[in-house]
């Protein structure tokens, strides 16, 4: 027997098949039944001619249908499925705790991440994740077409690459260690063994928020290179990166965008940039908005930054480059031309900040000397100083957040709404 899924039954018109899936929606008509089964992929509409076939199965039980593939033009496949037999794998033993076959879950999101495991059931809720598994695996193809290695790296570390901020301390063998708050440290060491590498892999910030845009644990994506003339490299990277994840969200989840009704930009071979001084002074020209030198962009600033630059720069992405010393970590690299300033950038998308990237330090002195401004000992960080002693080049990199960027790709309300089982201050389970 022929094993076919949502996706690939329009192929099999004619023939006799099997389908598995679970019981998505009943229809008894009398004389014949609908049979809405849905799989990983989708819904399936199958036809009974017996009702009594259906009689006694419940919603979302795991049922195995046989049948032969008529065409259906109304059917997103093209076909539906004449049903010869139904065998019931594994009886649902309680309705859900929300209705799974309306086209959006009615709920709060607390319910819907309460029962995660459940929710993700609903066609819409699982689109989101189709979408950001292909956001990772373009980040993947695309980077290794253009030279660089994969590497994974530990999340168990012995200091912070931020100086110790916002750190999750744990037992390690009787010493103290943390959860890592970036791959950063070891990815600058590998630019000496690869010159180009980079990493998916969850990181975890300790910080005390409860916002629509912070989780405490997410998915950074990562890269950094080496052999750069200066940051705008790195910048380039990511906008070939963009572009073409765009054009390949279009192609492969062009379903699920049209469940979700989310929009996405089209591909842009060169996204728009300004320095941080120039972004404030566009906050207090245009929108009456003061921000003093020493301050950062807050929540307001990127949305009204991003309104500006899809208004009068063409694009819903934003470049503010140039940021101040004292808001980056040590391993920034300053900018000669601006004292004060480093060679550092964030990427803004729809009123959020879903980048942080930059050139870095690849001299030792001047590495020493950064971690000594902080207040840091430079010993704590030997590991990590000892391969600028042997010819780190000039490198760069950066780390986009997977949750934020597919939030605002498809307009979600909430990051946790892009986090499978999100992790803040309130929630620990499921």
């Amino acid at each position: 027997m022929i094993q076919v899924t949502a996706q690939t039954l329009g192929g099999h018109i004619g023939q006799e098949v099997t389908l598995d899936g679970w019981v998505h929606r009943v229809r008894a008509m009398g004389n014949f039944a609908f049979l809405l089964v849905r799989d990983g992929r989708g819904v399936v509409q199958t036809v009974l001619e017996d009702p009594r076939l259906v009689e006694g199965l419940n919603l979302e039980s795991a049922v195995r249908v046989t049948g032969r593939v008529v065409g259906e033009p109304r059917s997103s496949s093209g076909a539906e499925l004449r049903v010869t037999s139904i065998e019931a794998l594994s009886p649902a033993l309680e309705p859900p705790p929300f209705d799974l076959n309306k086209k959006a879950l009615e709920v709060k999101l607390d319910a819907i991440l309460d029962h995660r495991s459940l929710s993700l059931r609903h066609p819409k809720e699982r689109a989101v994740f189709r979408i950001e598994g292909e956001l990772v695996e373009c980040f993947r193809s695309y980077l290794r077409g253009q030279g660089f290695t994969e590497i994974f790296t530990s999340k168990i570390v012995a200091a912070g690459t931020e100086g110790g901020a916002n750190l999750f301390p744990i037992e390690y063998m009787g010493t103290r260690a943390y959860l890592a708050q970036s791959p950063q440290f070891y990815k600058q060491m590998m630019i000496g063994v690869f010159g180009r590498v980079f990493e998916v892999g969850h990181v975890y910030r300790a910080e005390p928020h409860y916002t629509s845009r912070h989780i405490n644990e997410y998915l950074s994506l990562d890269l950094e290179m080496g052999f750069i003339e200066s940051e705008e490299d790195v910048m380039r990277m990511e906008m070939g990166f963009l572009a073409t994840l765009m054009g390949r969200l279009e192609e492969t989840c062009a379903e699920e965008i049209a469940l979700l009704g989310a929009r996405i930009p089209a591909p842009q071979a060169e996204l728009p940039q300004i320095t941080l001084a120039e972004a404030k002074e566009v906050l207090r020209q245009r929108f009456g908005k003061e921000l003093s030198e020493e301050d950062d962009l807050d929540p307001e600033s990127e949305r009204l930054l991003c309104q500006h630059s899809a208004e009068k720069l063409g694009s819903e992405f934003l470049f503010v480059t140039r940021y101040p010393i004292s808001v980056r970590p040590m391993y920034a690299m300053p900018d000669r031309e601006r004292p004060g300033a480093t060679k550092s950038f964030d990427l803004l998308f729809r009123g959020m900040e879903v980048t942080t990237g930059g050139q870095r330090i690849h001299e030792h002195a001047m590495l020493v000397a950064s971690i000594k401004n902080r207040g840091l000992d430079p010993e704590d960080f030997a590991f990590y100083l000892e391969p600028f002693k042997h010819g780190m080049p000039p490198h760069g990199g950066l780390a986009i957040g997977a949750e934020r960027l597919t939030s605002k790709l498809l307009d979600l309300e909430n990051i946790r709404q892009a986090a499978l089982f999100p992790r803040d201050i309130k929630r620990l389970t499921p």
